[in-house]
């Protein structure tokens, strides 16, 4: 790539901001094109760092361990957003941990005194959590102080975003219809956000391929429950019953959530396909577009390293 080349990405997600990010620092002039900004499904996460249901394994976990290490040095400056926590991740079926988790720090298998009642096995780590509008906020400053320039504007295709040599798509979910990519498809996902009533450690559940999560993640003064996870389903409207749901499940676990005041809810749509899809290609009028989208729910994990690769793959072409 040519040294201060003019790149458009697509996308103001965490994918899109964490990509504009590296270009623009290493010297692109660096132009960000999105309908919303930041992105509805990322401000949405929970977040914590953890490769979570998505392939192709081998790249998932470089992508992801080279995220792991930004997010260990981010966590030392608190205006990130991000915060190295312990907690727990736990199951009512005794499943070995996944060999991500047996590498984190402080990692260890639980006292049955340490898990909730129903469960029978868990782990103990420590891992990044993010909270993600404090985040999100702090890349896109990170990209005006490298920069980069922000448009608010809705695409009906990958052309309109140019004349570009280059385009970066990190429309996530949108790339259904701008690819267009039929093997792409949502995952409904919702949080309520309540007040802290003092937690200071995560807990997660293994659930499986199930529509029900179960996981909490304080943030300073509020905490994010989870959660849910609805194949198929796009529709951001807020769902009563499933926030309810949502917020036993997290007291059944943690009764000081019981009290707790709702603060907001927070709906996204995992962009989610059969393997996250990095890779160079070339539109119609022969501008080159690097594809960056459909990492499911483990967008924030990947997101450092996918970005990182985006770049190499420009360098290289």
């Amino acid at each position: 790539m040519t040294a201060g080349e003019r790149v458009v990405v697509v996308g103001a997600g965490v994918a899109g901001l964490t990509t504009a990010v590296v270009l623009a620092e290493a010297g692109d002039s660096v132009h960000v094109i999105a309908e919303q900004v930041p992105g509805a499904t990322s401000l949405a996460a929970g977040a914590m760092w953890g490769p979570y249901l998505v392939e192709p394994k081998d790249k998932v976990d470089q992508w992801g361990q080279r995220s792991l290490e930004i997010f260990r040095k981010l966590a030392e400056d608190p205006s990130t957003g991000v915060r190295l926590t312990s907690g727990i991740e736990a199951s009512r079926t005794a499943e070995e941990p996944p060999d991500w988790a047996t590498t984190l720090p402080g990692f260890r298998p639980c006292e049955p005194a340490e898990l909730p009642a129903g469960f029978s096995a868990g782990y103990r780590f420590t891992v990044p959590l993010i909270d993600m509008p404090t985040y999100l906020d702090y890349l896109l400053r990170r990209l005006d102080a490298a920069g980069g320039t922000v448009e608010r504007r809705r695409l009906t295709s990958l052309a309109d975003a140019g004349p570009a040599p280059v385009i970066v798509n990190c429309t996530g979910l949108g790339a259904q219809e701008l690819v267009p990519d039929h093997d792409l498809r949502p995952i409904r996902g919702q949080h309520v956000v309540v007040t802290n009533p003092g937690l200071t450690e995560f807990f997660s559940e293994d659930t499986g391929l199930s529509p029900d999560l179960l996981c909490f993640y304080p943030h300073g003064d509020s905490v994010v429950l989870g959660g849910t996870a609805i194949d198929g389903e796009g529709d951001l409207t807020v769902d009563d019953k499933a926030a309810t749901n949502i917020l036993a499940r997290c007291a059944e676990v943690e009764p000081r959530l019981a009290d707790a005041r709702v603060l907001e809810h927070r709906i996204g749509a995992r962009p989610t396909r059969a393997t996250v899809r990095v890779e160079l290609g070339r539109s119609q009028d022969g501008s080159v577009v690097v594809h960056n989208y459909g990492h499911g729910g483990a967008g924030v994990t990947l997101s450092w390293g996918c970005a990182e690769k985006v770049g190499k793959l420009l360098s290289a072409r």
